[in-house]
């Protein structure tokens, strides 16, 4: 059968994607019980093996990984001396922050201008409907898929805690493949091919300053006092420089990114950058965003300001994120992290460090048969060639699996292009950016059996 059939496959499943997303996205998925009970990732988990059964996949199973939570497993044998391909998503979700700043509910796929919104609907949920419809697509137009076939849909890639990844490296034969897609990045903009060449690692600590031994009254004390959350903000400022760049020493940060360039233009209005406020750092958007380190602080704990009272601080706490770009090793990113927030905290406040999780930076192999696959397929479902670029994002599991299977191709896809707002509010996918990268993985899947059997 011709593109044009399966194309026309793909067309005529969007509305059951849609109906699927929709059943989706309404689990609460958070990986994390003390935000959402844990019976909503079970309900999504079960819902996802459920799927895949009902595509003819074998062996469909639920994973208890050691971090609490469960991968689904599923897999279906092919023709005699077919590739294995290992397709990779998560079913579980970011939390929906502010839900009074959603235009509709988190948890309702609503459909608005074009896009459907909702958490999820496009990381990663999104590319799991990504999965589902090629698959249906091939068995609708040739009664079968042209590989052997693995799927694995991990439950806590939101929260980092590495479940899959321990499951992983206690069974190394499970997820074992010729070719692994991980569907959990996008395209460069919307309606442009890409696969995701390199990601940033990542690493999380948790910071907590106490000065005194209980809170005081602002106008008694004020002046004298060391305040917690004072000395909190100042530490917090001596992560960057007057550019905004890290300035962490034994992190470089003046690394330059050889590929794709990132228009600033362009970027400014993906990010949504207010008008008159400049952008962070130096060097092109490119490099801040795929070549350089990056820290975000990503909580603080401190009163709110509606209930406030007149009070010097005796604690404070925050969350701090470290991103950390390819070439760059984790561990002395985390000991250079550590030891700049301890040097730095102001007023000899008493301060704890903690490490809570971390991911090496990961790169991709882009010369093998499984590359010039996805090219082809990119080529014929967008009409135009297929580019590469970084991802300043982590998936720690890239690197786990790259250790199991070193000889396996690693490709990263997907349809969260920039304007989905992943882990923001009002979160959408464009379901022609889906339909697209659902005929691209159809058309893939193809074109790598006939390449690996020539």
């Amino acid at each position: 059968m011709t593109q044009q059939h399966l194309a026309a496959a793909v067309r005529s499943l969007m509305p059951r994607a849609k109906a699927d997303l929709a059943e989706l996205v309404a689990f609460p998925s958070v990986a994390d019980p003390r935000q959402f009970p844990v019976e909503e990732c079970e309900k999504a988990a079960r819902w996802v093996a459920d799927a895949l059964a009902a595509e003819g996949l074998t062996g469909v199973r639920l994973l208890d990984t050691p971090d609490g939570t469960q991968s689904v497993y599923a897999e279906l044998p092919g023709p005699a001396g077919a590739p294995t391909v290992l397709l990779y998503s998560h079913y579980d979700v970011q939390p929906p922050l502010d839900e009074s700043a959603w235009q509709s509910p988190p948890f309702e796929l609503t459909e608005r201008d074009g896009r459907w919104y909702g958490r999820g609907a496009a990381d990663c949920k999104g590319n799991i409907l990504m999965h589902l419809t090629a698959l249906r697509a091939l068995r609708e137009v040739d009664g079968g898929l042209p590989v052997a076939l693995k799927v694995i849909v991990e439950g806590s890639e939101e929260q980092g805690t590495g479940g899959l990844e321990r499951y992983a490296e206690a069974h190394p034969e499970l997820l074992a493949a010729d070719v692994i897609v991980i569907g959990d990045t996008g395209n460069f903009a919307p309606g442009l091919p890409t696969v995701t060449a390199s990601l940033r690692g990542m690493t999380v600590v948790e910071v907590a300053l106490t000065t005194l031994g209980g809170n005081l009254h602002s106008g008694a004390f004020g002046g004298a006092a060391p305040d917690a959350l004072q000395a909190m903000v100042r530490l917090l400022g001596t992560l960057h420089d007057e550019h905004g760049d890290v300035a962490v020493a034994g992190l470089t940060a003046d690394q330059v990114w050889p590929g794709v360039q990132y228009d600033e233009q362009q970027f400014r209005a993906d990010a949504k950058v207010l008008d008159g406020v400049g952008l962070t750092g130096t060097g092109t958007v490119a490099d801040r965003l795929w070549a350089r380190p990056s820290v975000t602080v990503l909580g603080i704990d401190a009163p709110p300001v509606i209930g406030a009272t007149s009070s010097v601080q005796a604690a404070a706490k925050a969350l701090v994120s470290l991103r950390i770009p390819p070439g760059t090793e984790l561990k002395a990113a985390q000991q250079a992290l550590v030891a700049h927030l301890e040097a730095a905290v102001p007023w000899g406040a008493q301060a704890t460090v903690t490490l809570l999780s971390g991911g090496e930076a990961f790169s991709a192999d882009t010369t093998g048969p499984a590359y010039e696959a996805m090219g082809e397929a990119m080529q014929e479902a967008f009409g135009r060639p297929m580019v590469s670029s970084g991802e300043g994002g982590s998936i720690p599991l890239c690197n786990t699996l790259r250790t199991l299977y070193p000889q396996a191709e690693i490709i990263l896809i997907g349809v969260e292009e920039p304007t989905t707002q992943i882990h923001a509010v009002n979160e959408s996918v464009d379901p022609e950016e889906l339909e697209r990268m659902a005929l691209t993985e159809a058309l893939f899947l193809r074109a790598y059996a006939r390449l690996r059997s020539a």
